[in-house]
């Protein structure tokens, strides 16, 4: 019987969905302006190994993944590069999926961008308006207003009277209360627009997944999930805008997946320590290291993401590769105590970690039988290892084919490019931005990046680099 920690009561919950046999679930997505970071991927993983677990305990999945593609960073980046935003938006999400494919993600059932839901947008707004939750400010901006809503904090456990405590309203601010937030902005000069009843404009970030999730699922549906850094204001937010509109309970569970760490410390630009998946993909022999990385941390704990703990995920997932080396594949016949102990370790809030400890336990005792002179029944064990392995995605390689596979930066050091070679590369690729020749460019940048080289723009159009 699964079992799921529920974010939003802190407990861990017998799941039950509210249609016998069938999940509806939302995953906040990608805002669209760069190349996806390892912290992105971790969300990719975690959640497609949820969906796949969820169809191999027999639900059907209907799965949403959102993606953000008009926002503030968006239009200051197409602006930086003087790149039209469609152009921008449409390459890091041509990007995004592909990296999420060489992860073994699976694609969503649905994957809506913010662009293509401005009228449902626009109708929730209006119903939150009709019923007391948002108004129009005097700068023309449309607010939520938090007041109006005495469940907000129910998801973070934050209070109003504290939020208030730490929050100030700018000059110029048209709010009546420090805590609400814009669900539709005015226009602003060179900013994309829609037409709305309170003037052009486009959307906040937080009513997009409110929209896009209520639209495509229902007003109520099993899970909503993301990052833990999602959890306020935006998961906060989306709750006080989807019952304000609907009057109904909003998702009925709540999952969080923690952050990643870069060598004990929290990723970030300003520690030079922040690294896209394209940066680290280079240093694997197979993207299904980083992905056995991933999943070796429970979901809901942070991550440490360094070239050690890359190096001990190679050297386990060959391990389990190896067991495997030179037997048939056959059906699987039968059950196997193994098998129970995998179930029980994923129906415990997705315990991965114990899971790939069972696969770890199987893969010696096909060794031990193969060394027993059993081949039959190591084959047998392997047909049920293989099944087991499924859901988290991992040993879906040819094992011979693994083994011919170069482990990334063996050579790195000896063999990479010059620092004259690495200072033509950078010229060109600036030479392409001029140009706005931006798939050349990015073509440019996981080159040096396949070699080891992380490239950091800056303002004013200097771009520097160094050696990962």
């Amino acid at each position: 019987m699964l079992r799921i920690h529920n974010s939003l009561t802190g407990q861990l919950e017998t799941f039950t969905p509210l249609e016998a046999g069938k999940v509806r679930m939302y995953v906040c997505g990608i805002t669209v302006y760069d190349f996806c970071h390892i912290g992105h991927m971790r969300m990719m993983v975690v959640f497609d190994m949820v969906r796949r677990w969820l169809k191999a305990s027999g639900f059907t999945v209907d799965f949403v993944r959102n993606i953000t593609d008009i926002d503030d960073k968006i239009i200051r980046r197409a602006a930086e590069r003087g790149e039209p935003i469609d152009a921008l938006t449409g390459r890091f999400i041509a990007a995004m999926d592909e990296d999420a494919a060489s992860l073994g993600c699976d694609k969503p059932d649905h994957e809506p961008r913010a662009t293509q839901y401005v009228p449902e947008i626009l109708s929730m707004i209006g119903r939150l308006i009709e019923r007391g939750h948002a108004y129009v400010a005097a700068d023309g901006d449309v607010l939520y207003s938090v007041s109006s809503f005495p469940e907000y904090g129910q998801l973070s456990g934050k209070r109003l009277a504290d939020l208030r405590a730490g929050a100030r309203i700018e000059i110029g601010e048209a709010k009546r209360d420090p805590l609400d937030f814009v669900l539709w902005k005015r226009v602003k000069p060179g900013e994309p627009s829609w037409e709305s009843p309170w003037g052009a404009g486009r959307p906040g970030w937080h009513i997009e997944c409110s929209a896009m999730s209520t639209a495509l699922l229902g007003d109520t549906f099993d899970i909503h999930a993301g990052g833990m850094d999602l959890k306020f204001p935006h998961h906060e937010n989306e709750i006080a805008q989807s019952c304000g509109a609907t009057g109904h309970p909003f998702a009925k569970l709540w999952m969080h997946n923690g952050f990643v760490n870069v060598d004990d410390e929290k990723m970030s630009k300003s520690l030079g320590n922040f690294f896209t998946y394209r940066e680290v993909k280079p240093r694997l022999r197979h993207p299904e290291v980083l992905r056995y990385l991933l999943l070796g941390s429970h979901y809901r704990g942070p991550i440490n993401y360094s070239i050690p703990q890359l190096e001990q995920a190679d050297s386990a997932l060959g391990r389990l590769y190896n067991a495997l080396r030179g037997l048939p594949v056959v059906p699987v016949e039968g059950e196997v105590p193994q098998a129970a102990m995998f179930n029980a370790a994923m129906d415990d809030d997705f315990n991965t970690p114990e899971a790939i400890a069972v696969l770890q336990m199987m893969a010696r005792e096909i060794n031990t039988l193969r060394a027993a002179g059993d081949e039959s029944a190591a084959a047998r064990l392997a047909a049920h290892f293989r099944r087991l392995a499924v859901p988290l995605g991992l040993v879906q390689q040819d094992p011979e084919q693994w083994f011919r596979l170069q482990q990334a930066g063996d050579t790195a050091e000896t063999s990479g490019p010059t620092d004259a070679e690495i200072d033509a590369l950078v010229t060109a690729r600036l030479a392409a931005k001029k140009a706005k020749d931006f798939s050349e460019s990015d073509r440019l940048r996981d080159a040096l990046a396949a070699q080891g080289v992380i490239l950091e723009d800056k303002p004013g159009g200097v771009t520097t680099w160094r050696r990962r």
